[in-house]
C-alpha cells in the first residue's frame, strides 16, 4: 500500500501536482496521478517515434537510436508537461480560452511530430516496396537526362558509327555504304558474265547435237545447219570472254575500294572506340553515382513521398493512414486537452487550497517586505541623525577655534597701540610674607594677566 501510494504521488507530481496540497486535499491525487500516466504514455509514444525517425532517416544503430528517442521522449513529457502546470484554473471563461488555444495548438504540432515516424513504420512495408518502384523510375529519368545532356548529345551516332566500322573492317570493307555503286557494277558485270556464258553453253550444245543428229535438223556431220551453230558459238565465246574481262575489271574495282574502306574504317575506329569508351565510361560513371544515392535514399522524406503516392492510388490506405494519424495525435494532445476542459469545470477543494496558499505567500511577503522597509528606514534616520550630531561637534569646533583667533589678534592689536610705559618711581615693596612663596606669586601674577584677556574674548564674542 505504501509503495503504491508512493507511486501515486510521484505520477501526480509528474502531472502538474504539489505535494504540501495533495496531502491536504488527498482526493486530487487520482486525478493527478492519471495526468502523469498520460504523460508518461506521450512520452512513451515519443520514444518510440524517435527511434524509427532515426534509424529510418539516418541508419543509427537500434540500441544507440533508443537512447536517444529517451532523451527526445524526456524532452516532450517536460514540454507538456510545462504546459499542463502553467494552467491554473480561472472561472473566465475568456482567459481559459486564451490559455488554451495557444497550448493545444502546441500540443498539436508535437503530435504531428511524434505520429509521422509512427504512421510510417506501421505501413513500412507498403512503403518500402514502392520506394523500389521510385527509385527505378528516378534512375530511368536520370539515364534519359543524361543522353539529352550536350556532352552526350553524339554518342547515339558515334556507337552507330563505330558498329558501322567494325563491320567494315569485319567484311573487308564489303560492308562500307560508300560501295553500293562498285558493288552494283560488279554485280552487273557478275550478271552480264553469267548470262553470256549460259548462252555460250547453249549454243555449244546445240552445235554439239547438230553434229551428233540429235537435235535439229537430225542429220549427224558436218553440214551447213552444224556449221552455222558452231559459228554462233564461237561468236558467243568472244562475246563471253569480253564479259569476263570486264568482270574482272569490276572485281579488280571493287576489290580495291574494299581494302581502301577496310583501311580508313580501322584508322576511324580506333579514335572513335577511343572516344565511345571515355563516353560510356563517364555515363556509366554518373548513373553508378546516381544508382548508389539513389539506392541509399530511403529517408523519411523519400517514404513520405511514398506514403503520399500510396494514399493516392488506394483509398483504403489513405483512410487507415488519416486514422492512425489521427489516433497518434489524440493521445499526444490528451493531456492538454484534458486540464483544459478540467478548467472549464467548478473549482476543486485543490483549486482552492491552492489558490488560497498562493494568496497567502504573497501576503506574507508583502509583511516581510513591509517590515524590512521600516527596519531599513529606522536604520537610515539613526544614521542621519549621527551624522548630523557629528557635524554639529566640528561646526562648535571649529567656531570656538576661530573665535581663539580673532581674540588673539584683537589683543596683539591693543598691545601695539598702547603707549610705551613709563619707568615707575621705585617703590618699596612690602616686606615678603613667610607664605608668600616664588610659585604662588607667580601664579597670582598669571591670574591677573590672564583676567583682561578673558573679558576681551567674552566682548569679541559677543559682538559676534
Amino acid at each position: 500500500m505504501a509503495g503504491r501510494r508512493r507511486l501515486q504521488d510521484r505520477l501526480a507530481v509528474l502531472g502538474g501536482a504539489r505535494p504540501d496540497l495533495l496531502e491536504a486535499a488527498p482526493g486530487a491525487r487520482p486525478r493527478f496521478a492519471a495526468l502523469g500516466g498520460v504523460l508518461l504514455s506521450t512520452g512513451g509514444l515519443a520514444v518510440a517515434s524517435a527511434a524509427f525517425a532515426l534509424h529510418m532517416a539516418l541508419g543509427v544503430w537500434w540500441p544507440f537510436a533508443l537512447v536517444l528517442g529517451l532523451g527526445w521522449g524526456a524532452v516532450v513529457v517536460n514540454l507538456d508537461r510545462m504546459l499542463l502546470v502553467g494552467m491554473a484554473h480561472d472561472a473566465s471563461l475568456k482567459r481559459n480560452l486564451a490559455l488554451a488555444v495557444p497550448r493545444v495548438g502546441l500540443a498539436l504540432v508535437l503530435g504531428v511530430v511524434v505520429a509521422t515516424p509512427l504512421t510510417l513504420q506501421v505501413f513500412h512495408k507498403e512503403i518500402d516496396a514502392e520506394i523500389t518502384v521510385m527509385q527505378a523510375e528516378a534512375a530511368d529519368a536520370y539515364r534519359q537526362s543524361l543522353e539529352a545532356d550536350a556532352r552526350f548529345a553524339g554518342l547515339a551516332e558515334l556507337q552507330e558509327r563505330v558498329a558501322l566500322n567494325q563491320d567494315v573492317v569485319a567484311t573487308g570493307g564489303q560492308a562500307d555504304p560508300a560501295l553500293l555503286a562498285v558493288q552494283a557494277e560488279l554485280t552487273a558485270r557478275q550478271a552480264a558474265y553469267d548470262a553470256a556464258l549460259a548462252t555460250q553453253r547453249e549454243l555449244e550444245a546445240r552445235a554439239q547435237c547438230e553434229l551428233d543428229g540429235t537435235c535439229g535438223t537430225g542429220d549427224a556431220g558436218t553440214g551447213e545447219a552444224y556449221v552455222q551453230a558452231r559459228a554462233a558459238a564461237d561468236a558467243q565465246a568472244a562475246v563471253v570472254a569480253s564479259a569476263r574481262g570486264e568482270l574482272d575489271d569490276a572485281t579488280d574495282a571493287a576489290a580495291g575500294a574494299e581494302s581502301r574502306s577496310a583501311d580508313l574504317a580501322a584508322a576511324a575506329l580506333a579514335t572513335d572506340q577511343a572516344e565511345l569508351t571515355r563516353l560510356t565510361g563517364e555515363l556509366d560513371r554518373l548513373q553508378s553515382a546516381f544508382d548508389a544515392t539513389n539506392e541509399g535514399s530511403g529517408g523519411i522524406l523519400l517514404r513520405l513521398e511514398a506514403l503520399d503516392r500510396l494514399s493516392d492510388r488506394n483509398a483504403t490506405l489513405a483512410l487507415a493512414k488519416a486514422m492512425l494519424s489521427l489516433l497518434f495525435m489524440c493521445v499526444e494532445i490528451l493531456p492538454v486537452l484534458m486540464k483544459v476542459l478540467l478548467n472549464f469545470g467548478p473549482p476543486t477543494v485543490y483549486d482552492e487550497l491552492a489558490a488560497l496558499r498562493d494568496r497567502g505567500d504573497v501576503e506574507i511577503e508583502e509583511l516581510q517586505q513591509q517590515s524590512r522597509r521600516t527596519v531599513a528606514e529606522a536604520k537610515e534616520e539613526l544614521l542621519v541623525m549621527a551624522e548630523q550630531e557629528r557635524l554639529d561637534r566640528q561646526k562648535a569646533v571649529i567656531r570656538a577655534r576661530h573665535l581663539a583667533a580673532m581674540a588673539q589678534v584683537q589683543m596683539q592689536a591693543e598691545e601695539a597701540a598702547r603707549p610705551a610705559p613709563q619707568p615707575a618711581p621705585a617703590v618699596e615693596e612690602p616686606a615678603q610674607k613667610l607664605w608668600d612663596t616664588g610659585p604662588i606669586r607667580l601664579a597670582r601674577t598669571a591670574a591677573r594677566t590672564i583676567r583682561p584677556s578673558r573679558r576681551l574674548g567674552n566682548r569679541v564674542a559677543a559682538g559676534v
